[in-house]
């Protein structure tokens, strides 16, 4: 991990947030130190809670569980502030492998300081090796993937009326 790549894990299907998570073990299996940062989720998803008992730091705090096309531009503006601090938070931490889970869709939706997001992924230490995920991502997010792997859905369950389902979907 001298170089430290830029993977970014994209598209309407599902298994973005698992890919980053299945890296993120692997390299706290490792030894690495992990920074796992969660935009606009409640913190309530089930993968957060081994990955803190395996040693990462864990930041995944939306006060507000509503989607943001539900907001008030009042509540989308706290949600800004809440977001943008997360991320200072969680870059105070040093790591090696930082995570940025629904990164893309915080930059599309402007519910997090863009000029953080984007030095904290372009300017990250030597050797810290990031993760993007979302289904949209900036233009400037492909452009400097150095991974870039799109998740497009063949079949889903839920097509057929099957309900997300805990410890599977979420």
């Amino acid at each position: 991990m001298e170089k430290g790549l830029l993977h970014l894990y994209w598209g309407e299907g599902k298994g973005k947030t698992t890919a980053a998570v299945g890296l993120a073990v692997r390299a706290l299996g490792c030894g690495r130190r992990v920074t796992f940062v969660q935009f606009l989720k409640d913190g309530s998803s089930h993968e957060l809670a081994p990955l803190r008992r395996l040693g990462a730091a864990v930041f995944s705090e939306m006060e507000d569980s509503k989607f943001v096309f539900q907001m008030t531009p009042e509540e989308k503006a706290a949600a800004r502030i809440q977001q943008t601090e997360l991320l200072r938070r969680a870059l105070a931490s040093p790591c090696d492998l930082l995570v940025l889970d629904e990164a893309c869709a915080a930059w599309t939706l402007d519910t997090v300081d863009r000029d953080l997001l984007r030095q904290a992924v372009l300017e990250r230490p030597i050797g810290c090796e990031a993760v993007l995920t979302g289904r949209d991502p900036a233009p400037w997010m492909r452009q400097a993937a150095d991974y870039s792997t799109e998740m497009r859905c063949h079949r889903h369950p839920f097509e057929q009326g099957v309900p997300a389902r805990e410890g599977i979907e979420y």
